[in-house]
């Protein structure tokens, strides 16, 4: 399992919007970075200057958004929804897609789901629970 540093993710995503931007040639997950990368315009600044992103990582405003963080969530539920790991994942954001008319929305409510799971994890020291990340991501999907 490959474990990269939040350096290396920082460098990794401002490297697919620097070869985007001059039409390099990306390789498949590049491709799937950079889909999500142009869902989120607001983040083009941040990820335009690795230099800036690398020194940001020592402050940490709560009250701004991570673009690092959010396009990892995109990415991490994108990859789970291919493998259908979790199984059912698949299901419940197609589900959430089709409610909302958006891949894009559904991933964000999804993200909530997502960051729940591993908070619990993390706060009671346990293995995520994927049944009840599936099951969060089906409420989203099935309430009116």
């Amino acid at each position: 399992m490959i474990q990269p540093s939040q350096a290396d993710v920082r460098r990794f995503f401002c490297g697919v919007y620097a070869k985007a931007q001059t039409a390099a040639p990306l390789e498949p997950m590049e491709m799937l970075v950079s889909q999500w990368i142009d869902e989120h315009p607001e983040y083009h600044a941040e990820l335009s200057d690795v230099d800036a992103a690398l020194a940001s990582m020592l402050k940490v405003d709560p009250n701004k958004d991570n673009p690092f963080l959010h396009l990892s969530m995109h990415l991490s539920i994108s990859e789970q929804c291919s493998i259908d790991q979790p199984r059912g994942i698949r299901q419940a954001v197609e589900l959430l897609t089709h409610k909302l008319n958006s891949l894009h929305d559904a991933h964000h409510q999804a993200m909530e789901c997502l960051g729940r799971m591993v908070y619990e994890s993390q706060r009671a020291g346990r293995m995520p629970d994927g049944a009840a990340y599936i099951d969060c991501v089906q409420r989203h999907a099935t309430k009116d």
